[in-house]
């Protein structure tokens, strides 16, 4: 189905007001990229950034590759004297 919206105004930008049954049929949350390829604007919903994630943590540790590289402790005066814990 094809819809039809006015290019609105908001604050010093431009926008469009994207009907609700079209953001649920794309499947899009929160954010969407936006590209324009020959002159036609198109709005995608985004994977997942962190997708796979999960599973790939999991190799790691069975492969010992998930040692932490930034030391936990305070290293430094001003943390342990001015910081509240």
């Amino acid at each position: 189905m094809a819809y039809t919206t006015k290019i609105i105004k908001i604050g010093n930008s431009q926008g469009i007001r994207i009907p609700k049954a079209l953001l649920e049929e794309m499947k899009a949350k929160g954010r969407v990229s936006l590209r324009v390829e020959d002159g036609v604007l198109i709005v995608d919903a985004p994977d997942n950034p962190r997708k796979g994630w999960g599973q790939a943590f999991h190799k790691m540790a069975e492969a010992g590759e998930d040692k932490l590289i930034i030391p936990a402790e305070i290293e430094n005066e001003w943390d342990e004297e001015n910081w509240e814990w």
